[in-house]
């Protein structure tokens, strides 16, 4: 049976083993999500602007990665592009270590952190995509929705697990506690992972029907969808750069638990309602879940309560979780399977930039406005989102 028509229990089992690429990653990212921005600010004594920025750190890098491993994955095929990135994501949790060993010298402490995050962004570049295609070469197609959301689920889903664990990590005064133990389990998870990728079954990239298409081609194919994508991605770099000190600020406990509920509801919003996307289509999909994003946002802005804030956290989760996908297929439609690479990763572009800008550009409202200023602005790039997408193009752009 050929790919394109395996039955969805089929689909999943063939795309499984190259899914524990993503939940490795993802959970090294919720590890450092839940503390870099605390230990930016508590312990090294940096402002809200510089604690978010150390957060964006990681999407600025993988801003700047994206195109390069689509380009790869077109050219030479998936393993090589996953085994690159668990490399690099293994050296992203060593310098987090080094980080933690001086926090007497702030600015050195700092320039370590800020590499590691880097070499994350990299590393998350490179695995998200890479195992994108690579799932798509194998399980056909006609089941892109099937694999971007599985993506999404396994993901957020890492974030979710790596959060919690991450805090109860970092409040430890064990000789591994701190953010050195959060580094070590950051770097082993992810070095683990590179002996078993080896072992996988490659894929071989699909060979072009025709003529390549030239960059401005595909930035034109991808333009509207990853500007709606951008612009509903601000509220998700308002979560994951500044949660934790929104409840620090509140003296609120529990900004672990809020993130994990915002991951948590992202995954099950996921795998319940991600055939929507095949039954109504992208495009209808990405405006409700604008919306709900944007009452998430909002909640958030208006709570005086940590009951309301994870109300906010879960519904913005719900909102956000389709909004990749939904449009996502509707690129891949448009640029064709031969350049799958190039279509995920100019695409993932937007939301790499929206998060990169998000994290510092907010971290400056705080101290202006306040947080629930933060969180309305949030909300009304949402609505733009919104408004993009209501008047997206539904036509084939010819390439």
């Amino acid at each position: 049976m050929p790919p394109s028509v395996h039955p969805a229990s089929s689909v999943v089992a063939r795309i499984l083993p190259i899914l524990t690429f993503i939940v490795t990653c993802y959970t090294v990212i919720g590890l450092q999500m839940a503390v870099v921005p605390l230990f930016v600010h508590n312990t090294l004594g940096y402002g809200t602007a510089l604690a978010g920025f150390a957060v964006s750190a990681q999407y600025l890098a993988t801003l700047a990665t994206r195109t390069w491993a689509g380009n790869k994955l077109d050219s030479t095929g998936a393993r090589g592009v996953v085994v690159t990135g668990l490399i690099v994501g293994t050296l992203s949790g060593v310098m987090l270590v080094g980080a933690a060993l001086c926090p007497s010298l702030p600015k050195l402490s700092l320039g370590l952190l800020l590499m590691g995050r880097a070499l994350l962004g990299f590393s998350e570049s490179w695995v998200a995509v890479g195992v994108i295609v690579w799932n798509l070469q194998r399980a056909g197609s006609t089941n892109a929705a099937t694999v971007i959301s599985w993506n999404g689920v396994c993901s957020y889903g890492g974030i979710a697990v790596g959060a919690p664990i991450a805090s109860l990590i970092f409040s430890s005064h064990a000789p591994l506690g701190g953010l050195i133990g959060v580094g070590l389990l950051s770097a082993v998870l992810l070095a683990v992972g590179i002996p078993y990728a080896t072992r996988q079954e490659t894929t071989q990239p699909t060979p072009p029907s025709g003529p390549k298409p030239s960059s401005l081609s595909v930035f034109r194919a991808i333009l509207p969808y990853g500007s709606a994508l951008g612009a509903a991605s601000v509220g998700f770099g308002a979560i994951v750069s500044c949660l934790a000190l929104y409840y620090d600020a509140r003296h609120w406990s529990g900004a672990a638990i809020a993130l994990a509920i915002f991951g948590s509801f992202f995954v099950v919003t996921r795998f319940i309602f991600s055939s929507f996307i095949d039954r109504i289509g992208g495009q209808r999909v990405a405006m409700i879940s604008m919306a709900v994003e944007t009452i998430g946002l909002l909640a958030l802005a208006a709570s005086h309560s940590v009951f309301l804030a994870n109300v906010g956290a879960a519904l913005t989760g719900i909102g956000f979780s389709l909004i990749f996908p939904a449009l996502g297929v509707l690129v891949l439609k448009r640029l064709g399977e031969a350049n799958r690479g190039v279509a995920i990763g100019g695409f993932s572009v937007f939301l790499d930039l929206a998060i990169g800008v998000s994290g510092p550009g907010l971290g400056m409202i705080i101290p202006l406005w306040g947080f629930p200023a933060l969180f309305m602005i949030a909300a009304a790039f949402s609505v733009i989102g919104f408004v993009v997408t209501l008047t997206c193009s539904r036509k084939k752009l010819s390439i």
